[in-house]
């Protein structure tokens, strides 16, 4: 099973040294969609805002970035 690894450019930069081992690419996505999902939600809570630039980006175990899933891309707000 294929290991990914999810890295997260925030204020700071948190590279996440162990991975997951999980089936393919759209498993990862959806990882990857929770972790921003939940980080939006805590900046929301704590700072009442967050910044769409933000983002996770998703490498496989050789370092090559499979996708980017950026904060903005995650949420919908409605007026």
């Amino acid at each position: 099973m294929p290991r990914y690894f999810f890295h997260l450019y925030n204020d700071i930069e948190a590279a996440d040294p162990d991975g997951l081992d999980l089936p393919n690419i759209a498993a990862a996505r959806m990882v990857a969609l929770h972790n921003v999902r939940f980080t939006v939600a805590e900046a929301i809570k704590t700072e009442g805002r967050f910044a769409g630039g933000h983002r996770i980006d998703v490498e496989d175990d050789e370092g090559k970035v499979l996708d980017t899933i950026y904060f903005r891309d995650a949420v919908t707000i409605d007026r």
